[in-house]
Parts: C-alpha cells; structure tokens; sequence
C-alpha cells in the first residue's frame, strides 16, 4: 500500500510541477521577483500537504529563531533526497538556489528557474564557476535575496558525506555575510534512489549564524559541515503534520 501511496505522489508531484511551471512562467512576465518567489513557495507547500497526506510523511523544523531577522544570508543545505529541493522554498526565507546549468535547458521547467534569478555554474569549470558564483552571488545578497547551496553537490545517502564545495563559502567570505547551515533527515525516508517513500517526520535542525568575515572559505566549510553532518542522522519520528 505504502509503494502505491508513493506511486500516485510522484506522478502528482511530475504533473503538477510541468503545470505549474506553464503557469508560473506566464505570470511571471508580469510579476516582481518578489511575487514569483510567493508562487514558487505555494509550489512547495502544495507538494509538502500532497506528501503528508498521500505518505504520510511530514515535517517539523528546528531552530527557526537562528534565521536572522534582517540582511541575506547563505544557506548551506544537507543534500540527501529530492524533498529539501522543493522543501527549502517553504522553511528558509526569499531565496536563489545555486544549480547546475543543464537544469536551466530543460523546457518550461528551465524557464522557470530563471525568471526565480537562479544561479546556474558550470560544474565543470572549476575555478571559473566560482568566480562566476561569487559575482552573481554578491548581486543577489545586494538585492536581499538568500542565497541556498548543496554544499555537496549532489544526493549523499543517509550516514554518508563528501567534501564541501567552496562555492557558497567562498561568496560569503567575499560579501561577509553569515552562513546558515541546515541539516535534516529526509534521505532516511525519501531515499535518493527509489520510488519508495516512508510514512513519518523529517527532522530539519536550523544552525546558529556562522561568522564568515575575514575567515577562509575552507574554515567556514569545516565548521558548518561539523554541525550538518551531526545533525542530520536524526531518528525517525512519526508526524501528523
């Protein structure tokens, strides 16, 4: 039943997507970056209650206090499973999200991250995505926009880690804003590989603010990696959210 259940969410989750994508792309030749960001976080929102209904799996957060009031900040994200792709437009405040340039080719779901101000690198580039990051990035945190990066690149299984990526360090040591990490459990209940999804809770933990002025980017990786990496072999728990 629990594998039917994930069936019907992710063909919902595929269908609904493309639509909203059709939909998103027209409005947003005639709305403000601000107002497209309200239509991408309803985006989020409408999957995570498809989710929790149909598998019954929810979601609290943790440490919400430690999101600062005022000023753009960079979050550097646990990278596990597809939930915190969509899941983060919903918890952390107006934001870009740091991707790889092919998922700004793929038709109307392309356009649409683009009209949300994405930053698309060439992950091949090496020191030139960067370069290219750190000079995009610094024009979005002058907006008041945060900045989200998947420090790792790519979807780890859960228990397991890679070297950070410099990137989302490297922008903050340049602009000197703080760095947020956030880690969570959501690979241990939406595998990265796997139609599966089990009922539950996904624990998010919200870090305290990590100074990044003056510092080396590599330092700011160490430190938030330390406090995802502890964070996000969370237990299961079961949620009604």
């Amino acid at each position: 039943m629990q594998f039917l259940r994930s069936l019907i969410f992710t063909s919902f989750f595929l269908l609904f997507t493309f639509c909203y994508a059709i939909f998103f792309v027209i409005a947003s030749l005639f709305l403000p970056w601000r107002a497209r960001f309200v239509l991408a976080r309803l985006w989020a929102n409408v999957l995570l209650g498809a989710l929790r209904i149909l598998c019954g799996l929810g979601f609290r957060v943790e440490g919400r206090e430690h999101l600062p009031a005022t000023g753009a900040c960079i979050a550097l994200v646990k990278h596990s499973s597809a939930w915190e792709t969509f899941a983060q437009a919903a918890i952390l405040p107006p934001q870009v999200w740091v991707l790889k340039r092919e998922l700004t080719w793929i038709p109307v779901i392309g356009w649409g991250v683009r009209f949300l101000h994405c930053i698309a690198i060439n992950r091949s580039a090496g020191g030139a995505a960067v370069r290219r990051l750190i000079e995009q990035g610094r024009q979005r945190l002058a907006d008041g926009q945060w900045i989200v990066v998947f420090p790792e690149g790519t979807r780890m299984p859960p228990g397991e880690t890679r070297r950070y990526g410099v990137g989302g360090a490297a922008v903050a040591a340049d602009t000197g804003v703080p760095v947020v990490p956030v880690a969570h459990n959501a690979g241990y209940f939406w595998p990265r590989r796997g139609l599966l999804k089990k009922p539950g809770c996904i624990r998010v933990v919200i870090g305290p603010p990590i100074a990044t002025r003056g510092r080396d980017p590599r330092d700011i990786n160490e430190e938030a990696q330390r406090f995802i990496e502890a964070h996000s072999g969370l237990s299961e728990q079961r949620s009604d959210r």
